[in-house]
């Protein structure tokens, strides 16, 4: 089983990287008393393959001495669990900043010290650890999406595609928008099989209304184009660091011409190499 350790400069990131690694299907703790950390590997442990891969976050919070800390962790070695530190930091004025911000309290800053006294007690307190770690990360000038890029080189490799999952849902506009929509496209401008009876009662999974509406000159040139569209764009999703993006597709009522756009948009996806599920909300409205 392997351990991570996630320590560092309160204001730095450390939950940022955990939300991270969950994605790499990591288990992760936040903020495990340093006396219970060879109980909680003892558990993972026994639970099999179902705890492969733990991180656990420690910080100043705990205020423990660091030596028993590291003599809890070498423990670990003696269970069989392989444990690296990844250490988190970023520059005070940086630190300042994000505290600034988010109006919370620095865990050192009691009153009479400064924000910036806190954190310089902090790094005193933490370079035992910093000492020890296995991997420093910087996140002074990061966005959320280079902290994915270095946590994936780190731990996936340089190579790895980091995953996207595509979800393409056809939808009514009569019952609403769907509201985790990130992206929405309106195909009302689209003939209607609703008004051929053959195809009335049938949906857009159904082959003829699927050629009916794809094999349109409008629907041709329309598909070309928002094809080109998600070639270019998922790329930057990715990069952005998005993990999950939602594509969605909206028709009158949902049951014939966004149903078919939504399924051939899914299947073109797929072949761009990403994850596409497609999801049909109203089609048994």
């Amino acid at each position: 089983m392997e351990f991570l350790i996630i320590s560092g400069l309160s204001g730095a990131g450390k939950s940022h990287t955990a939300d991270i690694l969950e994605d790499l299907d990591y288990y992760c703790v936040d903020n495990m008393p340093i006396a219970l950390i060879t109980k909680f590997a003892q558990l993972c442990l026994a639970a099999g393959e179902q705890y492969e891969k733990v991180a656990l976050v420690t910080d100043i919070r705990e205020r423990a001495n660091f030596d028993e800390l590291f003599k809890v962790l070498d423990g670990l070695w003696d269970l069989g669990c392989d444990y690296r530190i990844l250490f988190v930091e970023a520059n005070p004025a940086n630190i300042v900043k994000r505290y600034k911000e988010t109006r919370r309290r620095h865990p050192l800053a009691v009153p009479g010290v400064s924000i910036e006294d806190a954190i310089a007690s902090e790094i005193k307190l933490l370079a035992p650890v910093r000492e020890r770690a296995d991997y420093i990360i910087n996140t002074s000038d990061f966005t959320i999406g280079m902290l994915q890029s270095e946590i994936y080189r780190l731990f996936v490799g340089e190579d790895a595609k980091r995953k996207l999952v595509v979800n393409v849902m056809s939808f009514g506009y009569k019952y609403g928008i769907p509201i985790e929509s990130d992206l929405v496209f309106d195909v009302r401008f689209l003939p209607n099989p609703f008004y051929m009876a053959e195809l009335r009662e049938l949906n857009g999974l159904d082959e003829p209304v699927s050629q009916f509406v794809l094999q349109n000159e409008i629907t041709r040139e329309f598909m070309n184009r928002l094809q080109q569209m998600m070639k270019f764009l998922l790329p930057l999703y990715v990069e952005e660091g998005k993990m999950s993006l939602t594509i969605s597709i909206g028709c009158t009522g949902g049951h014939h011409r966004s149903v078919a756009i939504a399924k051939a948009l899914s299947d073109n996806i797929e072949g761009l190499g990403y994850a596409a599920q497609n999801i049909n909300r109203d089609i048994q409205k």
